[in-house]
């Protein structure tokens, strides 16, 4: 039987935005939530990270690297009816003025983040938190089992 645990591993090379999911997620462990990233939540929507806290709660991060980054998004108002709390992640350097009020904010980098501001709390319909809870479960554990086993892949419902 061959010894896994002896072959090299590489890392994948992040983009800048991988980075600061991967900051975001290492914090909001910290905090007791856990975080998938590139999550569907509907049809055309893909948040970079969804975060569910430890009494259900769902936060959605969307992680912006750059000023052209964050000016042309033109979705991000369709995540809020998705979670109970939004927020920005951006490096120390980014322009946070450009960022609406009423959102959350966090400074984030490839090994942290910290937040600067909750934004406002918006709590999901019973309905809509078991949908979700559901999306995050079923892409987790897709997500775990690629992991464990990434030569076979099979779409939902495959």
């Amino acid at each position: 039987m061959p010894d896994d645990m002896n072959l090299p591993v590489s890392m994948p090379t992040l983009m800048p935005g991988q980075l600061l999911a991967r900051g975001v997620s290492r914090h909001l462990r910290g905090h007791d939530f856990v975080c998938v990233e590139e999550l569907v939540p509907t049809s055309g929507l893909r948040v970079d990270v969804m975060a569910l806290g430890p009494k259900g709660e769902i936060w959605i991060v969307e992680c912006k690297s750059s000023r052209a980054d964050f000016q042309s998004d033109s979705k991000w108002q369709g995540y809020l009816p998705w979670c109970d709390r939004f927020f920005w992640a951006v490096g120390p350097e980014f322009p946070t003025e450009l960022l609406p009020e009423d959102t959350g904010l966090m400074i984030a980098d490839g090994y942290d983040a910290e937040i600067l501001t909750m934004g406002p709390q918006t709590k999901l319909a019973p309905a809509r938190r078991k949908v979700m809870i559901q999306k995050f479960a079923r892409h987790a554990a897709v997500r775990a089992q690629t992991a464990r086993d990434p030569g076979f892949v099979l779409p939902f419902g495959g």
